[in-house]
């Protein structure tokens, strides 16, 4: 998962050992942007047929690394 988040965001100066599973993805964590949050519901969608039509609901599952990889384990489709 975070090896495909540093690859879908163009994270250059990003390692996978850089990020702890409950590292923040915005904020203090890896300090994601909006247009990185789109990005990331692209990938959702794309890779493991998962639509998110609610915001509030982004930011829970974008909470952290871990977070987002139980949410998809129990959503996806793909």
């Amino acid at each position: 998962m975070k090896a495909k988040i540093i690859e879908q965001l163009n994270l250059e100066d990003v390692s996978v050992a850089d990020i702890a599973d409950d590292d923040a993805l915005f904020g203090d964590g890896l300090a994601l942007d909006s247009i990185d949050a789109l990005e990331l519901i692209v990938m959702l969608d794309k890779d493991y047929g998962i639509r998110l039509s609610d915001p509030k609901e982004g930011r829970k599952i974008f909470e952290s690394v871990q977070v987002m990889a139980d949410y998809i384990v129990e959503h996806r489709t793909k």
